[in-house]
This record gives C-alpha cells, sequence and structure tokens, in this order.
C-alpha cells in the first residue's frame, strides 16, 4: 500500500480545461487585428479613388495643408498622400493677375500672353456695342492692374452663331468689332495709352464651346483681353 504523500507525488496534477488551448486565443487575436488593419488600407485606398471627380477634384495640390499631408502619410508605413495628378490654379500666373477672376471673368495664361476672358451678359445688352453700367464696373476692377503692364493689350470680341442682321451691325463682324472697340474706348478713358491698344472682332470663328446649346453660345459670346508683354 502507498501512502498518501507517495500517491500524491506519483499522481500528475490534472490541467484545467483551458490551459492548453491558451496559445490559441493569442493567435486568434493577432490574426483579427491584421485583418482589421488589411480591410483599413483597403477603405483607405478606394476613398482616395473615389475622391476623384467628386468634391476634391477642382483642389489643387498646393492647397492641401501640410498638416492633413502629414496626417496622412502618418496613417500606415509607406503609403503616401495622394495629389490626384493635380497642378496648382495659375502656377506660373504673373502675381498681378492673380486674384483677378471674378464671377464672369477668368484669367489665363497662354504661349501668346495673359488672356482676361470677360462674359458677354456683363458688358453688353443683347444685340448691342454699348457697356451697360454692369460692364464699366467690372473693368473698372481692371484698370489699375492693366495700368501696371507695360505691354500691349488686344481687345478681341467675339460672338456665338445666330445671325444679326440690322442697320448699324449686318453681320457677327461688325457687332464683334463694335463691343471689342467699346471697351478699348473706356481702357484709353482710364488713361491707358491707346498706342498699346488694339481692337479686333472674330466674329464666330473662334468658339470655345459648341453653338449647338444654350450653355455653349453663351460661353462663346465674350471679350477676351490679350496682354503681350513688350519684346526685350
Amino acid at each position: 500500500m502507498l501512502d498518501r504523500s507517495t500517491y500524491d507525488a506519483l499522481t500528475p496534477t490534472p490541467q484545467g480545461d483551458g490551459d492548453g488551448e491558451s496559445w490559441l486565443m493569442s493567435y486568434l487575436d493577432v490574426l483579427t487585428l491584421l485583418i482589421t488593419l488589411f480591410v483599413l488600407l483597403l477603405s483607405m485606398a478606394g476613398n482616395g479613388q473615389a475622391t476623384q471627380g467628386s468634391e476634391y477634384a477642382g483642389v489643387a495640390a498646393s492647397e492641401i495643408s501640410p498638416a492633413a499631408m502629414r496626417a496622412a502619410s502618418s496613417i500606415a508605413p509607406g503609403i503616401k498622400p495622394q495629389t490626384f495628378g493635380l497642378q496648382p490654379r495659375n502656377s506660373g500666373l504673373q502675381p498681378r493677375f492673380r486674384g483677378l477672376e471674378m464671377e464672369g471673368v477668368s484669367v489665363a495664361e497662354g504661349e501668346e500672353g495673359v488672356t482676361l476672358r470677360i462674359d458677354n451678359n456683363l458688358l453688353f445688352a443683347s444685340g448691342q456695342a454699348a457697356l451697360t453700367a454692369r460692364g464699366e464696373d467690372v473693368l473698372k476692377g481692371l484698370v489699375d492692374v492693366l495700368n501696371s503692364f507695360n505691354g500691349s493689350i488686344s481687345v478681341e470680341g467675339h460672338t456665338d452663331n445666330v445671325p444679326i442682321s440690322t442697320a448699324r451691325f449686318p453681320s457677327n463682324w461688325e457687332l464683334s468689332t463694335g463691343r471689342a472697340i467699346s471697351v478699348l474706348r473706356y481702357l484709353a478713358g482710364n488713361n491707358i495709352p491707346e498706342s498699346r491698344l488694339r481692337a479686333i472682332g472674330y466674329a464666330d470663328t473662334q468658339p470655345l464651346e459648341s453653338n449647338e446649346s444654350t450653355e455653349g453660345r453663351a460661353t462663346n459670346r465674350r471679350v477676351e483681353l490679350l496682354l503681350k508683354s513688350p519684346i526685350e
């Protein structure tokens, strides 16, 4: 017969029901964390693609704050913030011309120079070439910048393709030229030397949009001020 102490020493201590599977719980925890991180990264990539063409489609890369850039790059190692391939607006525009954009007035720089494009409905009544009071106010807001510019200013009138035939304007050629001359006279009357000015009428020969729609015709009716720097 074995005494009680000898029996206890020889008999193994029973294990708890869950002690043998404790490593499995830790493994499942790690696996769950990895799956969560993977789903998070996929959702971030999807959001980056979805914002193109939505509310961020018109945001230039230069307009994203440095703090936002740092926050995006710190989300996970190896992930870089996306700028969607956009370039800063008017990035090469001379500082004096920045900020001139307003409702109905846009500014762009091309190979020939800087173009100030003004919607026709800001300047003239339908079928007329006399500046409206509103048109004079718009031009007045541009005079200081134009006076600070030393190059030539080409005032160019454009119409849509709807025919006109009046005693004063037998065709869109006369109408577009008459409107360009009205703008030129206003600028000349505000101390811009006439030697730097010229007026051109293009009628409907240089449309920006299709004349098949009302919106397209409205876009094509415009006056453009082409500013060319002097040749040095």
